[in-house]
């Protein structure tokens, strides 16, 4: 019997005893330092780092076409040299690759005025350009319209007044911004056609307050940034030499 409650204490204490106190969290304390080249460096991390950092620097300064000149998303009104050099280029090497995987072509491009993001200056193009132009990880997504769903483009192209980059698309507006053509391809849009718009993942969220991609009949995701497309573009131009034409214009 004694046995037996001693059994009963002992399991009496190990319960009570190894129960944890609730702990409460009381005060945050932060304190600030200041990166500075005060800061000594390690040599060894250095000495570790220095022969990747020297491929990767090598790597981004190669160079791999040449422009004749500087071009900026500055230099028009509602179109602009760069710009169509980058929605030229999505479409010459994207479409590759959506045509392979669905047999299907892209029928126009439509980027962000606020994607580009650095000037294409003259003389030499590297990788490291390319990046400069678009920094960000966007990549390039084609995204399946109606023709009627095309009238939000329109719309929006009309009503934000931006050089926005297109690639075979062509709008064109009166003085008083009211669309006298509309155009994919040269042709006029069909509303009962689906068409197949290229763009990147993040005007398909809607970056850019580009509201219209969501409703679509199908979308595609080619797995292929921005980015890489304009290096592929440099790597396959001896000389870049992109002008402002008249796919967005306006009649005044």
């Amino acid at each position: 019997m004694r046995f037996t409650h001693f059994i009963f204490l002992l399991n009496f204490f190990i319960f009570f005893g190894c129960k944890q106190e609730k702990l409460h969290l009381t005060k945050i304390q932060g304190e600030q330092i200041q990166i500075t080249d005060s800061l000594s460096s390690n040599t060894e991390i250095e000495s570790f780092i220095k022969p990747y950092r020297d491929h990767i620097q090598k790597d981004l300064d190669s160079v791999l076409a040449y422009s004749v000149d500087l071009y900026s998303k500055t230099d028009g009104d509602l179109n602009t040299a760069v710009g169509n050099f980058m929605a030229d280029a999505v479409y010459s090497e994207a479409n590759p690759v959506f045509k392979s995987r669905t047999g299907k072509d892209i029928d126009m491009v439509l980027l962000n005025y606020g994607g580009i993001r650095s000037i294409l200056p003259k003389g030499n193009v590297t990788k490291r350009t390319a990046f400069q132009l678009m920094p960000f990880e966007n990549s390039v997504v084609v995204v399946a319209l109606k023709g009627s769903q095309i009238d939000s483009i329109v719309e929006y192209l009309k009503t934000r007044k931006r050089a926005h980059p297109i690639s075979k698309f062509k709008l064109v507006l009166d003085k008083d911004f009211n669309v006298i053509e509309a155009k994919i391809n040269e042709k006029n849009i069909d509303k009962n056609k689906v068409y197949h718009v290229a763009t990147n993942d993040y005007l398909y969220n809607g970056g850019s307050n580009m509201t219209f991609f969501k409703n679509n009949d199908s979308l595609y995701v080619l797995n292929y940034k921005i980015r890489n497309a304009l290096i592929d573009k440099f790597i396959k131009l001896d000389t870049i030499n992109p002008v402002i034409d008249d796919r967005f214009i306006q009649i005044k």
